[in-house]
């Protein structure tokens, strides 16, 4: 016979459900949820977009100190780099090669000419003829100096004779020994002996200032020879090429043994002892940039000061050369053309409302920001001042603590709101 389960049954016990108390809870905090996020809620609703947080970089405004500068990379160039060239045609022979040291009034090459050396005989000998006429004019005018002092002391002579004549004559006329014709014979040769000593005197004179004049043209002419003579002699040193400065040799512009015309180009050498550093700066930058403004010259783990020494008056691809000129003595262990970071002091302010620059300088030109609020980028006008490479300041439309998209924004396609996520 086969058993039954009925002794294994047994009546269980009814609970009361408490689905409905769950269920009543769960609207209760849904209700207050929505409660505590309806602005937010009501904000997204109001917004014309969504973008994602992590598409967007942010900055704080803050008041603090304001350091416009520019930076750019720069190399170092010779402050004095003089070219030499040829001072008269002929050939070349170098005596150093590009790299050498070399010390101020080395000669580094030189020059034969021919020609030049030529002339410079031919207008010594012009140079020794013109001495002998000079000096042969001076014995001239000794020997007519001369002569004219004898016709002169004759002339003298002569006026005396007459005067003592004239007095025995009048003396025999007084006695009544002579004719008073010989009296008036002898006082007309007095006059006659006067006439010729007037002469005699003033010939002299004339005759003295024109051989000073003859004798002086001759020197003159031989003082202006010599000039000549001294200025194809100083062509002729200069064929021997001097360095102007304590340096190394740059670069070579002639072969060795090359024939060269006047003027032409041989040699560069650069003054290691007056270096500068060259940098490119944007022409954007370079309106602000003047002579004399205070740099930083950063290489080598070291940092130099320097001051800006000039400005290119061109602009080359958008960019404006510009050289800084070290504080003091040049550093030892520079080169030329080494790279060196450079970073120029344009203005320095206190207590000044700025924010870290970004890409909302360049997209907007300044004019207005996205401020961040509660999930909210809200557009918003604002004044820019003046623009660092790092910081821009704001002149109006923040203040202190807001935040402010500086990149990403050109995703908001100029809306006015728009909900960021998280």
């Amino acid at each position: 016979m086969i058993r039954d389960t009925s002794a294994q049954d047994r009546p269980l016990e009814v609970r009361a459900s408490r689905r409905p108390f769950i269920i009543a809870g769960a609207i209760v905090a849904c209700i207050a949820l929505a409660a505590v996020a309806w602005p937010s809620i009501r904000s997204m609703a109001s917004a014309n977009a969504s973008i994602s947080a992590s598409r967007l970089t942010t900055a704080v405004v803050e008041r603090g100190a304001f350091v416009r500068d520019v930076a750019a990379e720069g190399k170092v160039v010779a402050a004095v780099s003089p070219t030499l060239y040829a001072m008269s045609a002929g050939a070349v022979t170098l005596a150093v090669h590009a790299g050498d040291r070399v010390t101020k009034g080395q000669v580094l090459a030189t020059i034969d000419s021919p020609e030049l050396k030529a002339k410079l005989a031919q207008e010594m000998s012009n140079a020794d003829q013109m001495r002998a006429d000079a000096l042969r004019a001076e014995v001239e005018a000794r020997q007519q100096r001369a002569a004219l002092q004898s016709t002169r002391a004759n002339a003298d002579i002569d006026q005396r004779t007459a005067e003592n004549d004239l007095a025995r004559q009048q003396k025999a006329f007084d006695a009544g020994a002579v004719a008073g014709m010989q009296v008036d014979k002898a006082r007309d040769s007095l006059e006659k002996a006067r006439i010729a000593l007037t002469s005699a005197n003033a010939g002299l004179g004339l005759k003295e200032d024109s051989l000073k004049l003859d004798v002086q043209a001759k020197q003159l002419a031989h003082q202006r020879q010599l000039l000549l003579v001294r200025d194809l002699q100083r062509q002729i040193d200069q064929l021997a090429v001097r360095s102007p400065v304590d340096g190394q040799v740059g670069q070579l512009f002639v072969a060795v043994n090359a024939s060269v015309a006047k003027d032409a180009q041989l040699l560069s050498v650069i003054d290691l002892s007056a270096l500068e550093v060259q940098m490119q700066v944007a022409e954007s930058a370079a309106r602000d940039l003047a002579i004399g403004m205070p740099g930083d010259i950063s290489g080598n783990g070291k940092v130099w000061q320097g001051k800006v020494s000039s400005i290119s008056p061109e602009v080359v691809n958008n960019e404006v050369a510009a050289r800084l000129r070290f504080d003091g003595t040049t550093p030892d262990q520079l080169r030329q053309n080494q790279r060196l970071s450079v970073r120029v002091l344009l203005d320095a302010r206190a207590n000044v409302l700025t924010v870290r620059r970004g890409a909302f300088v360049e997209e907007s030109g300044g004019a207005f920001a996205y401020v961040l609020h509660d999930g909210i980028a809200e557009k918003r006008p604002i004044r820019l001042g003046a623009r660092s490479v790092e910081k821009v300041e704001i002149v109006d439309g923040l203040k202190p603590g807001d935040e402010i998209v500086i990149g990403g924004a050109d995703a908001f396609q100029g809306a006015a709101r728009v909900a960021v996520s998280r």
